[in-house]
């Protein structure tokens, strides 16, 4: 039997989008062979979004709606349509038509080859893409991934959801975290198109700034929370060592010269104490990450 696809589509303010995205998708299905469910998430929309998508419900019974009561963001909106999906396969797609439905089975017939993870690498010309070639270089350099674009359409398996943490906007992050739990992770070229109807949710340098700050945590999670006590007692260790030498070097001044500077005793001071706080923060963050470790076995072991 062919494997149940979930496309699962957030939407925010997107009324005009609506239509035309069904009707793209019912195109698309008829073509190919797998079976799909179309979950349309309303994220809390100020417009008709959740009356046009009800209303293309009652024609095609292949499309689900939920919603949320107020706007959550893209992650919350996807962990909604997780929810309700019945599907083995994922695909997360966006409402504003700046992808094709058509790339939807070429990223499945991806993860049927031994794919756990498709992303789409964007071809063509769009407003952000100075910015989204910065970001995704900078992924590869800190994550080491095998893909060229976090920032289009991805297809999963659904064993991948329950394996991942989701945090508000860390839907940007499926691929990398993905990764580091060992999944393959593969990439298609897809187009991508300007966008006909409103405008962009994701605007402004806030969003830029925002975007870094995640990368960087991300990269902490993965990372140095993985081995907490290595990364803050080799810089504990080092400022305690600066610290003795500079000690030494000061007592030799002061005994052996005669000559006393006060900076050097203050110096001493704060390297010590800050040696000591890194060696602490490190005994912390190993006690957390004993405990996140427990609670993943935990869930490990209930699935």
């Amino acid at each position: 039997m062919d494997k149940l696809v979930s496309i699962i589509v957030p939407a925010y303010n997107e009324e005009e989008n609506i239509e035309p995205l069904v009707e793209a998708v019912y195109n698309m299905l008829k073509k190919n062979k797998f079976h799909y469910e179309l979950i349309i998430v309303d994220d809390g929309s100020e417009d008709e979004t959740y009356l046009r998508a009800k209303e293309t419900s009652k024609i095609h019974d292949f499309v689900k709606i939920t919603r949320n009561n107020r706007k959550m963001g893209v992650t919350n909106a996807l962990l909604t349509g997780f929810k309700i999906a019945e599907g083995d396969i994922f695909v997360y797609f966006p409402a504003d038509l700046q992808y094709s439905p058509e790339d939807i089975p070429r990223m499945i017939n991806k993860i049927q080859e031994g794919f756990d993870i498709v992303c789409g690498w964007k071809v063509g010309r769009y407003g952000k893409k100075f910015i989204s070639d910065i970001y995704n270089m900078l992924s590869r350099l800190l994550f080491h991934i095998p893909v060229h674009d976090l920032n289009s359409i991805k297809a999963f398996k659904r064993e991948v959801v329950s394996v991942i943490p989701w945090r508000k906007d860390w839907h940007r992050y499926i691929v990398v975290m993905a990764f580091e739990q060992g999944f393959n992770v593969g990439e298609i070229k897809v187009d991508i198109y300007p966008r006909k109807y409103g405008i962009s949710k994701f605007r402004g340098p806030m969003r830029i700034v925002i975007g870094i700050l995640d990368l960087i945590t991300v990269k902490f999670q993965l990372s140095l929370m993985r081995k907490p006590m290595l990364y803050f007692g080799i810089m504990g260790g080092s400022l305690l060592f600066a610290g003795f030498i500079i000690g030494i070097i000061a007592l030799y001044m002061r005994y052996g010269l005669g000559r006393g500077y006060r900076l050097f005793l203050f110096l001493v001071i704060f390297l010590v104490l800050s040696g000591i706080s890194l060696f602490t923060l490190g005994f912390l963050a190993e006690a957390i990450a004993g405990i996140r470790d427990e609670i993943h076995q935990l869930k490990s072991s209930k699935r």
